[in-house]
């Protein structure tokens, strides 16, 4: 993937302080998101990588620092400001979090309907076309959550995600519990989705193969703080030992080594 140094930033983290109780999970935690990148958040388990998401999208509250989305401070801004910034981004929170006793098409909808209102005929157009930018086939929109497997539950979640027109997407383990294949066809998705839609995307993963597959920087949480962040060439050169371990191990390399198999077998078909 591209570096993409130049470009603004359209989240800045700074001093983040997150706890619950007397336990701190961030302490003085620092974070740029580029505009036009794909983000990968990564870190050990329990380092708090969903809570540094859910505290930039208002759901958790800091104890200390500040967080500016668009240029704006998110939590010393008023509700009517807020509201207009929780516009612009769509979030896909793990499993998809879909509601259900709602279809999917009416899934989309509900945040369509709550922000836009919208005659119902064109939310019910824009729904179709969300589900089908999201890879799932016309009539998903007819079905209830229960009656969806995994992969298109997440497909379903991030149709609901792209429902407002998001500048940034947020993603929590989006490809957690996916076999191999619809990993890679999930991964697939959100490249070509940001290419097209001019997409920023912060995204919580644990996966390697969508580290190299998707991921223009990564950020590496350990120790309460950022420690990394850069490409995943430039976060190896920190020799950190956690990082070490991560990417070193036999899934690290195995990653690399599909990652560089698949650039060799993209050059051979360019040729």
């Amino acid at each position: 993937m591209a570096k993409n140094g130049s470009a603004k930033n359209v989240v800045e983290v700074r001093g983040l302080k997150t706890q619950f109780d007397d336990f701190v999970v961030h302490e003085n935690l620092d974070l740029d998101l580029r505009e036009g990148e794909i983000l990968g958040i990564v870190g050990g388990s329990g380092t708090g990588k969903s809570v540094l998401l859910r505290a930039i999208i208002g759901l958790k509250r800091p104890a200390a620092g500040s967080i500016r989305v668009f240029g704006d401070d998110f939590y010393a801004a008023s509700v009517a400001d807020r509201r207009r910034i929780e516009q612009r981004w769509g979030v896909l929170f793990q499993g998809g979090a879909l509601f259900s006793s709602l279809t999917v098409a009416q899934n989309v909808m509900a945040p369509i309907n709550e922000h836009l209102k919208l005659p119902h005929a064109l939310a019910v157009d824009i729904a179709a076309l969300k589900i089908s930018m999201a890879g799932l086939p016309v009539d998903a929109g007819l079905k209830y959550p229960s009656e969806l497997s995994g992969g298109m539950a997440k497909r379903a979640g991030l149709a609901r995600a792209l429902a407002l027109d998001p500048e940034i997407l947020f993603l929590d383990e989006p490809t957690a519990g996916l076999d191999p294949i619809g990993a890679h066809r999930f991964d697939e998705l959100i490249v070509n989705l940001k290419k097209s839609l001019g997409l920023t995307v912060f995204m919580v993963t644990h996966d390697l193969d969508t580290l190299y597959a998707a991921c223009d920087r990564i950020a590496v949480i350990a120790e309460k703080r950022v420690i990394a962040c850069g490409t995943i060439d430039e976060v190896l050169q920190t020799g950190h030992p956690w990082i070490e371990e991560y990417f070193g191990g036999p899934r690290g390399r195995a990653a690399y080594l599909g990652h560089e198999a698949e650039g060799q077998e993209e050059g051979r078909r360019a040729d």
